[in-house]
């Protein structure tokens, strides 16, 4: 294959799912001269450790560097252990509370454990950046802090919101973006990758690798990925979530409740579906030659193979069959003894019950769950939040479409 056509296959590859590169034109330059010296290009990635459970959202960026990997380039995880005692500012309207480094330390390790499910470990480089922002001196920063300004700091959109809304903004979180930066000045990378709003500490790298008279990286936003809802960014916090660590069950169940409309982004940004088949399916879908409960199902099986194997993916959608499509029960339930203390007069709250049957986090979820028509007990809807239940041994208590629970008498 002549050289044009790989920098073209390479581009292509890294183009796929992407939000913005900046720019197209030295990232064409950089992978010509890594195919013509042999020298694989240096991949950034900076993950600080302040949560340490990964989702589908947190993906789209790893799939990325999975992809570099295949390609032949070095890929860089940065464990944030030192930015983390920090905390990034961005996107918030208040100052993280700061980690201790015990805490850092437990979440870098659950990290490690969980990126590995997406990336070659043994093409992986973990590094810590405590390892160079630790070893700096007070001249050190201060001679880093002025190869920049605060009217730059402020240019930031999260930092000039909360400036005019006179929220406090701490001195050492202007340092964040200083750090970050920094770190691609120490390992001289050549492509750092992020979410969009990642882009201002991206472009912070190039600043100051010139500024340490280096060619300056290659900035790639990925895009924020939508949850369960289709309208806001996927987070835990929203409860519009698909966890990599959830049951093979569970994450089929919830990707199958995804929106037609979602479809095509998800296999686009969180499965390795070669490029040629993805075109297919955008075809296919845009043409009306396929299902798209059918495709959805592929998708499914696509994500939870990645996380879980193949045959658990299987395992998984004949349980969906089974109960969303021929509304059986599953063929395996947590089964839940409740004690007698809990009971009062033989019954027990039925919103308590939920709670205890960890089906729903608080009362005022089930409460909110009942009157929406969520619950079933022993197949019959149950809408009334003040309900009082009467335990009989192995009733099966439902909340939604994927949550089952047995209950039994202590």
């Amino acid at each position: 294959m002549s050289l044009q056509r790989e920098i073209a296959r390479q581009m292509a590859v890294i183009k796929r799912g992407t939000f913005e590169i900046i720019s197209e034109e030295e990232l064409a330059k950089k992978l010509e001269k890594s195919l013509t010296t042999g020298n694989p290009l240096k991949i950034k990635l900076g993950l600080d450790p302040s949560a340490p459970d990964i989702h589908l959202g947190h993906t789209v960026v790893l799939h990325k560097m999975r992809q570099f990997q295949e390609l032949g380039h070095q890929v860089i995880i940065i464990i944030g252990d030192f930015t983390g005692r920090i905390g990034d500012p961005t996107g918030r309207s208040e100052t993280r509370k700061q980690l201790t480094e015990e805490e850092v330390q437990a979440n870098a390790v659950t990290y490690q454990n969980q990126i590995f499910k997406i990336l070659d470990p043994d093409k992986t480089e973990v590094v810590y950046n405590s390892k160079w922002l630790g070893a700096m001196t007070f001249q050190d920063v201060v001679e880093l802090a002025a190869k920049t300004t605060v009217a730059r700091i402020l240019e930031r959109d999260d930092f000039t919101r909360r400036y005019h809304d006179n929220q406090p903004i701490g001195l050492h979180e202007f340092f964040y973006p200083l750090m970050q930066g920094y770190d691609s000045v120490a390992l001289e990378a050549d492509v750092e990758l992020g979410g969009t709003d990642q882009k201002f500490n991206l472009l912070m790298g190039r600043t100051l690798q010139k500024e340490y008279d280096l060619e300056p990286q290659i900035a790639i936003t990925m895009p924020i990925l939508e949850g369960l809802d289709g309208v806001q960014k996927m987070s835990k916090s929203l409860g519009n979530y698909i966890g990599i660590d959830e049951a093979p069950e569970e994450m089929y169940g919830k990707v199958m409740s995804l929106a037609d409309e979602l479809m095509v982004r998800y296999f686009e940004l969180v499965t390795t579906v070669p490029l040629e088949e993805l075109e297919e399916i955008k075809t296919s879908l845009a043409q009306g030659t396929v299902h798209p409960r059918d495709l959805k199902m592929r998708l499914a099986r696509e994500i939870v193979s990645l996380y879980h194997g193949e045959d658990a993916a299987q395992h998984a959608e004949g349980e969906f069959k089974r109960v969303f499509q021929r509304r059986e029960l599953p063929s395996e339930m947590p089964v839940v003894t409740v004690s007698p203390d809990l009971l009062e007069g033989g019954t027990i709250w039925l919103a308590k019950l939920l709670v205890e049957a960890g089906l729903v986090n608080s009362t005022s979820e089930a409460r909110r769950q009942i009157v929406q028509g969520a619950v079933r007990i022993e197949g019959e809807k149950v809408t009334d939040p003040t309900y009082e239940v009467a335990i009989t041994d192995d009733m099966v208590v439902q909340v939604g479409r994927r949550k089952f629970a047995q209950i039994r008498k202590g």
